[in-house]
């Protein structure tokens, strides 16, 4: 039963994991949410992709990521280019101004985690890094995601 117990309190702790990002989101940029931040990381990761890709790549629906790519085009972060291989294909890329923008979030939201767990013997992050890697490595369902 100890096993149990553990899981139940790893769901408890990333679940509320999960809001304080949510939430923190917003106060680290105005105009950009979590979604949009996750979004601008993966662009700049893979040097650009089509809307499609991110859908699939974060198990999002389409519609969703299309209402995201919307916003991030409204405010100028993102563009779309014609894939030189296949002009029938838009490519979305980061743009200067989105480029300054994940930087400034990246930078907060490090300067966040460093103040947050400044406190923590290096042992002790080298170990939850380790394990939020081994965590997020596995390629099965995800639970959070399920009804």
């Amino acid at each position: 039963m100890r096993a149990d117990r553990a899981v139940e309190t790893i769901q408890h702790e990333m679940t509320t994991f999960a809001r304080r990002a949510r939430a923190s989101a917003g106060r680290l940029h105005p105009e950009l949410s979590l979604v949009s931040y996750t979004l601008l990381g993966h662009l700049e990761e893979r040097d650009g992709c089509r809307a499609t890709d991110l859908a699939a790549h974060y198990a999002l629906d389409k519609s969703t990521v299309s209402r995201q790519v919307a916003a991030l085009l409204r405010a100028g972060l993102v563009e779309r280019r014609l894939d030189p291989e296949d002009h029938r294909v838009q490519v979305l890329h980061l743009t200067d101004a989105g480029r300054r923008i994940l930087a400034q979030v990246t930078e907060n939201r490090q300067a966040a985690f460093r103040e947050r767990l400044a406190g923590w013997p290096e042992e002790d992050l080298a170990r939850f890094a380790g394990y939020l890697e081994r965590y997020n490595a596995w390629s099965g369902e995800d639970p959070a995601e399920e009804g």
